[in-house]
């Protein structure tokens, strides 16, 4: 008993010096929601930062080992407890604190890093992505190899002491922004597909890499191809064993399903559905005017929140050691339904301003261009109908055939 009030205080004490910390060093513009891609800090090389408030919120978290507040202090990490660390997003949650860094080596090739890495590429690596030194993309989807992801062609030839990568990656976020990229390479063209596979970490600055972007129909667009002609990797660069990646590869694919879901969960004091529709249609009788969107805004709302409860749940089943596994493909399904209906429901709430493409009306065509990037929610990541296929035969058990 003793034991647990003990631990009880210490926890006490650890979330009022956190509020005290975060109200006394997060600037107020850090506390409003990202306005675009410009206004969100990804790290790198040769970072740019949108604002001095920018700047200073991600160095002083970056000082106080907060950017990744859960990993181990030897990579860089903050050291903080589970509880410690459910403590200090709920109060960054409270204030709107904005994650001070966002990063794929943070989401997604750190987890994978932790447990299949080895401690030179742990130490270097972990450490940079922690600083925000390095901006990684990812090297997964080929034109030929999508759904079916195994198939990839992207080879890699053993050289002696490096490989040589040819081949060509399609929708790899922001690659023409990354310093790498993780990658995933055959390196036996004789094996099965999932058995001759392997995990690589590529220098984008390497001869011979190049990219191009892809345009979407929102207008932009942070997917670009990616293109390797012949390319030497270290073999030091190999995560893992040889022709092993496969496994890797689903780890890493867990991690990036949880952070898709959650992609509506950024920070910031954003308004919610239910205001914003009370602002543009207004009240009567102090309910929503439209009795059509109050139903819809309602019912979004009430899935919003159960969502927001089962992906706390799954998280904490992982933080306390239970594998995600196929429950993130629920949570990647799930998760972006509610992110689409989110934003049709912003476009039925606006009207005919909604459809404006530039313009105070739509917030400079943010809203009709956010409805139409949404779109691309069940491809990424897993196209939706891969996603109900490992939630039927993994999670509902149900026969294949």
């Amino acid at each position: 008993m003793e034991v647990a009030t003990q631990q009880g205080t210490d926890l006490e004490k650890f979330r009022m010096e956190t509020r005290s910390w975060l109200e006394e060093n997060c600037p107020e513009s850090m506390r409003q929601p990202a306005k675009n891609f410009k206004d969100i800090f990804w790290g790198g090389k040769n970072p740019t930062f949108a604002s001095e408030d920018q700047k200073n919120w991600f160095e002083r978290m970056r000082d106080k080992n907060w950017t990744v507040p859960h990993w181990p202090k030897e990579y860089g990490g903050g050291g903080l407890s589970k509880p410690e660390l459910k403590i200090l997003k709920q109060e960054m949650g409270r204030l709107g604190c904005r994650p001070p860094l966002y990063n794929f080596g943070i989401s997604m090739l750190g987890p994978a890093l932790l447990k299949f890495g080895n401690e030179g590429q742990k130490s270097h690596f972990l450490k940079a992505a922690t600083r925000g030194e390095l901006w990684w993309c990812q090297g997964y989807s080929e034109p030929g190899a999508g759904s079916d992801l195994a198939g990839l062609m992207t080879s890699a030839e053993d050289k002696g002491d490096h490989y040589l990568v040819n081949g060509q990656k399609v929708w790899t976020s922001y690659a023409d922004h990354a310093d790498w990229i993780f990658c995933l390479v055959r390196t036996d063209m004789e094996a099965p597909k999932h058995s001759g596979i392997s995990f690589l970490l590529i220098d984008m600055n390497s001869p011979g890499v190049s990219t191009q972007p892809i345009k979407l129909i929102s207008g932009s667009s942070p997917f670009c191809e990616t293109f390797f002609e012949n390319v030497k990797v270290p073999k030091e660069n190999l995560v893992g064993k040889e022709n092993a990646g496969w496994t890797i590869a689903k780890y890493l694919l867990t991690h990036e399903r949880t952070m898709i879901s959650e992609m509506d969960a950024g920070g910031g004091k954003e308004k919610s559905v239910e205001q914003i529709a009370k602002e543009q249609i207004g009240l009567e009788n102090g309910i929503l005017a439209d009795t059509v969107l109050r139903t819809e805004v309602a019912r979004w709302a009430m899935n919003a929140t159960a969502f927001k409860l089962s992906l706390g749940r799954l998280i904490d089943e992982g933080k306390a050691g239970r594998e995600m596994g196929a429950k993130s493909s629920f949570l990647k399904y799930y998760g972006t339904e509610m992110n689409k209906q989110k934003h049709e429901l912003l476009m039925a709430v606006g009207g005919k301003d909604a459809t404006v493409w530039e313009g105070e009306a739509s917030r400079e065509g943010f809203v009709p261009r956010s409805f139409l990037r949404t779109k691309a929610n069940s491809i990424e990541g897993g196209t939706h109908e891969v996603q109900l296929n490992i939630i039927s035969k993994r999670i509902l058990g149900l026969p294949s055939k």
